[in-house]
């Protein structure tokens, strides 16, 4: 049993990215439990300083979770009761969770069948239908940059510039990505991130981040993940308790200045699969000549996810879905979340054929070989 797990190649693996900076990482920890100091402190304000830096981002507000981050940058839009904003269902639960936590409606559109990301036409078809036909009111676009691929930001923009609505860009999936040489975070009114352990920039803990071109929204978002105050323990407004810590802080400024080689890694290790993978019957990510993909995750698509993903579990080899239940039929939103007219036939049909293959910066050569190969062994004995 040892052996195999020895020999076992995880889907995802944050332990390999602490060991990979080891002395880096304990020294920082260190540091910072040696200064006493351990909620919203000079780690904090560093981290956001370098990280609006990395991103190209006027202004970054760290926060506690990835969720957290959207919500608060929702709320800081005045967002909330009565308000639609618009989204995609194929993405991980928490952008609609944080849409309703705001108060807010969700309106889950369709995604296109090679981007995974939203499809600006159902994009526009679903606004106008909105706004035509509801009493509530359209005020907001989160496109999802999913597994890594940018959203279509340009049309999205145009879009959501045309109705008077604001753009949030859930980033949490794509640090590092590019759109035709513009880093993701930097085409919306704002933009959110998370640092959860398995994301291209992982914490270990949990952590998140809004980057804003506009003081007044990163003021206003200050005092939000602060219960409102403007002034110590004096409310300004409602709030929420929701703080980078210093530890997390300290690890995530030592994991940035190894972001850009992990990136490359991932494309790497993405270009290893589409070389071995080529010749297979499963659809391979797509990466347009515009889009630099960060690769958060490799997924593939097969008409027989259960059968694969079981074989390469036999043979040691991890996979994951991500995801394979559209959060409209979820059982917390099944029946009560809006959807586009048009509904959403794209979505519906993708999430039952896609995998997740293995996808660190630390996978080797040999390791991605090895998957490749329990792929096509997978594949040559269904003939």
């Amino acid at each position: 049993m040892m052996k195999e797990q020895l020999n076992f190649i995880p889907q995802a693996n944050p332990k390999a990215s602490y060991l990979a900076c080891k002395g880096e990482i304990d020294a920082a920890v260190q540091k910072v439990l040696q200064t006493g100091w351990y909620i919203l402190g000079q780690e904090v304000r560093d981290f956001e300083s370098e990280f609006a830096t990395y991103v190209g981002a006027g202004n970054a507000v760290g926060v506690a979770s990835g969720t957290d981050a959207l919500e608060i940058a929702i709320r800081a839009c005045d967002i909330g009761p009565g308000d639609i904003v618009f989204t995609v269902s194929h993405t991980a639960v928490a952008t609609v969770a944080a849409i309703e936590r705001a108060g807010a409606f969700p309106v889950l559109v369709d995604i296109d069948p090679h981007t995974f990301t939203m499809d600006p036409v159902c994009l526009s078809k679903a606004i106008n239908h909105y706004e035509n036909h509801s009493s509530l009111k359209p005020k907001a676009v989160i496109p999802v940059h999913l597994y890594g691929h940018p959203a279509d930001m340009q049309t999205i923009v145009e879009i959501a510039k045309k109705n008077h609505l604001q753009v949030i860009e859930d980033c949490s999936q794509a640090l590092g990505a590019k759109l035709n040489g513009k880093n993701v975070g930097t085409f919306g009114d704002l933009a959110t991130f998370s640092f959860y352990p398995t994301k291209n920039l992982g914490a270990f803990g949990d952590g998140g981040m809004v980057v804003c071109n506009s003081t007044e929204l990163a003021d206003k978002m200050r005092a939000l993940r602060e219960y409102g105050w403007t002034e110590r323990y004096i409310s300004a407004f409602p709030g929420l308790n929701s703080r980078l810590d210093e530890l997390q802080a300290a690890i995530l400024r030592v994991k940035l200045r190894h972001l850009d080689a992990d990136v490359t890694r991932r494309r790497e290790i993405a270009g290893l699969y589409n070389e071995m993978l080529g010749s297979t019957k499963l659809v391979l990510p797509s990466e347009g000549n515009d889009i630099f993909h960060a690769y958060h995750l490799y997924v593939v698509q097969t008409e027989d996810r259960g059968g694969l993903q079981a074989y390469l579990r036999e043979h040691s080899v991890g996979t994951a879905v991500h995801y394979p239940v559209p959060v409209h039929l979820q059982p917390a939103y099944k029946g009560r979340t809006l959807t586009a007219v048009d509904g959403l036939v794209i979505t519906e049909g993708v999430c039952k054929k896609i995998l997740s293959l293995p996808m660190y910066p630390q996978l080797t050569n040999e390791q991605v070989k090895k998957v490749c190969i329990h792929v096509k062994e997978w594949e040559n004995n269904r003939k």
